[in-house]
């Protein structure tokens, strides 16, 4: 790839979680170029030639030709490289080997393991299961509040996740927090149930980085 950017990320226009990792590389002013393979939704599967890069066939990966061509997927495992590697000055993450550290993984595993599964699987219920069953998205509705509720409970306290200032730990929740908040809970008034979570989410769009990035995906969206 010859675009001369220091990182390659293979992305999707609509999903959330290559668009986390597109939000790191600005707020760290790491030029990248963004690739959108054809992703079939249904089957949760990319292109042949993406498992060359992610052998789970899915986005987002990440090459960093500044680092002799290094592959790396999983949206959070790439975080924590691009930080580890790139954020010296601790900008947005936390020094490796430190309490906190480990309190940044800690919110980063639970993004990955606990959002993002709630999350997702509601979206697909509602979005391509051919039968809408009122049990199971009963289910992914309540998980989906409880990980929020999580999160007001923690914030309530405390202004950012860990450290006392904003980090990829709170980053990492914007994008699904976001699409789920404004597509796929019903009656919902995230302001009025959550408002602590709610005040802590409008914060993190108002970052520029982010804001930068949002706006592009809202603009390649309205193209199709």
């Amino acid at each position: 790839m010859s675009h001369g950017k220091q990182f390659t990320l293979f992305n999707h226009k609509g999903g959330p979680n290559g668009w986390h990792v597109a939000f790191i590389l600005e707020e760290l002013c790491l030029t990248y170029e963004s690739v959108f393979p054809e992703i079939n939704m249904r089957a949760h599967k990319g292109a042949e030639g993406l498992a060359k890069y992610n052998p789970n066939g899915r986005i987002p990966a990440l090459i960093d030709h500044g680092n002799n061509d290094f592959v790396i997927w999983e949206s959070n495992a790439i975080v924590q490289y691009v930080v580890d590697k790139y954020d010296k000055e601790r900008k947005i993450s936390l020094a490796p080997g430190t309490e906190r550290y480990y309190t940044q993984l800690q919110w980063l595993y639970f993004q990955s393991s606990g959002q993002g599964p709630y999350y997702g699987q509601l979206a697909w219920f509602i979005t391509y299961h051919p039968e809408k069953p009122q049990s199971i998205l009963d289910r992914y509705t309540n998980e989906t509040k409880r990980v929020l509720g999580v999160l007001e409970g923690v914030l309530s306290k405390q202004e950012w996740l860990v450290g006392n200032r904003p980090t990829v730990a709170d980053i990492s929740f914007f994008t699904w927090n976001e699409i789920t908040v404004g597509n796929f809970l019903e009656n919902f008034d995230f302001e009025k149930e959550f408002p602590v979570t709610a005040k802590w989410h409008k914060k993190i769009l108002e970052r520029p980085a982010v804001k930068k990035v949002w706006d592009e995906r809202a603009r390649l969206l309205a193209q199709k």
